[in-house]
Formats: structure tokens, C-alpha cells, sequence
């Protein structure tokens, strides 16, 4: 299964690693730098998934995950966190923000995609698959 994924991410490197991983498995993967471009190519493009870091300039991963749930256009894209975050509390606010799983950077490379994929199908119930840990 080949995913369009959205990646709102605002470092360079992390966009390419993260591009890099998942291209390699043939998934498509298009990057915003920051929170509002990234609500409005969601908005304007057809995404299976949204990857979306929290710490981001100005509009802050929370604010995107909200904006996004309350759209009726992007309230059923599945949204996964990849983020430093990683506090107490920091996987359960995410996860209230409106985002279906969490993953801790630094990400696996060997892990990622497969983690990835997972959140997506227990999304949208594509194909069953009980890897996923850390989603609601």
C-alpha cells in the first residue's frame, strides 16, 4: 500500500530523513516548514496521513492537530505526532490535541515506516495490524 502523507516538519534534516524512509518504501510524501502551510495543503490535497511535529514556529503542533479535527475535510485523516516531546503527560496531551499515535524522536529507521504504516491502518481499518503502540 502506497500512502500520500503529509509531513509537517521544521527542520531540514528531519524533513529529509523522514522523506528519505518513506519514499524508499514508495510512499509519497509532501513537506510543509510550518503549521499553516501545512492546514492549507491538507486542505488543498488528498492525504491518507499527516505526520506532524509539535515544536513548530509560530502555530505549535497542538494548534495544528485541533485545526485539523475541526475541519470537516481533515477531521478523518489519521494524524501521528513524531516528536521530541517526551515528558510525562506530553504522549496523553498530544493524543487529547487530536492526533492518533506518538512517536519519540529520535525516530528508528528501521522501525519508522512499519510504525508509520500501523498508525494509518488502525486509522482507516485498511488491514489489521496490531503493532501499533501509542494510539488512541
Amino acid at each position: 500500500m502506497n500512502l500520500s502523507i503529509l509531513l509537517i516538519e521544521d527542520n531540514e534534516q528531519n524533513r529529509y530523513l523522514t522523506t528519505f524512509l518513506l519514499n524508499k518504501f514508495g510512499h509519497s510524501v509532501t513537506s510543509a516548514y510550518d503549521g499553516p502551510s501545512g492546514i492549507a495543503l491538507a486542505l488543498e490535497q488528498k492525504f491518507d496521513l499527516i505526520l506532524l511535529d509539535i515544536q513548530l514556529p509560530g502555530m505549535d503542533g497542538y494548534e495544528v492537530a485541533r485545526t485539523l479535527r475541526a475541519t470537516p475535510a481533515t477531521e478523518h485523516i489519521a494524524i501521528v505526532a513524531v516528536t521530541s516531546y517526551a515528558m510525562v503527560g506530553d504522549r496523553e496531551s498530544i493524543l487529547e490535541a487530536g492526533c492518533d499515535g506518538y512517536l519519540e524522536k529520535p525516530i528508528d529507521p528501521e522501525t519508522f515506516v512499519t510504525d508509520i504504516t500501523a498508525y494509518f491502518t488502525n486509522k482507516t481499518g485498511e488491514m489489521q495490524n496490531d503493532t501499533c503502540v501509542g494510539s488512541r
